[in-house]
């Protein structure tokens, strides 16, 4: 099975769960950028509940391909989200063996959000051991083995994926807020570490 989907920021939980039993993920570049998505926003959870984290691009409002659309650098965006991701984290298990994976990200600067959405992916991937061909040559792949979830890139779509039922894993405030499903996976992974993977796979259902 071949997954297609947008290159989002540090996707949600249901997102990796499906890459899980993908064989190859198509990368859905030439397809326009829509604000208010996964494709630029992220989210944590912290000790007040849930944050989301956006990126700020360069968008006129017209349809502007994925692979077009640039970071903009006004603002002070990159130190807020690395700030509220060590807040958020850095009394989980597995921060402190995995930050400087992610920190240099926030020091580079990077043109354009796939490029940098697509960086990170990658690095989650080795991380969690689920590292899968990528392509964004969509054209050579037949439509009858693919799995289509560009709609979880919506916010309100996110748990509306076959296939998957959310498991309950370690969060630091779950005592105080509850467990929170569908997070970004890096609340997974600092949270679970090389558990990540076993919790993503029985998050599937045959």
């Amino acid at each position: 099975m071949d997954l297609l989907s947008h290159p989002l920021y540090f996707a949600p939980v249901p997102f990796y769960a499906q890459l899980y039993k993908a064989e190859t993920l198509l990368v859905a570049s030439e397809d326009p950028f829509v604000k208010q998505t996964f494709r630029n926003r992220t989210v944590i959870a912290t000790e007040n509940g849930t944050q989301n984290l956006t990126i700020p691009v360069v968008h006129d409002g017209g349809r502007t391909a994925m692979k077009d659309i640039r970071i903009s650098e006004h603002g002070n965006w990159r130190h807020q989200h690395w700030n509220a991701i060590v807040s958020a984290y850095r009394k989980s298990p597995f921060f402190e063996y995995y930050a400087d994976d992610f920190a240099h990200f926030y020091e580079e600067r990077d043109g354009f959000l796939m490029d940098f959405n697509m960086r990170l992916h990658n690095v989650v991937c080795e991380l969690m051991g689920l590292e899968k061909e990528i392509t964004t040559d969509c054209t050579q792949f037949s439509s009858l083995n693919i799995t289509d979830i560009r709609h979880i890139a919506e916010p309100k779509a996110v748990t509306d994926i076959t296939g998957y039922a959310s498991q309950k894993y370690y969060q630091v405030f779950a005592q105080r807020n509850g467990f929170i499903p569908n997070l970004s996976i890096i609340d997974l992974l600092f949270n679970m570490g090389p558990e990540a993977l076993i919790v993503l796979r029985d998050s599937i259902i045959d």
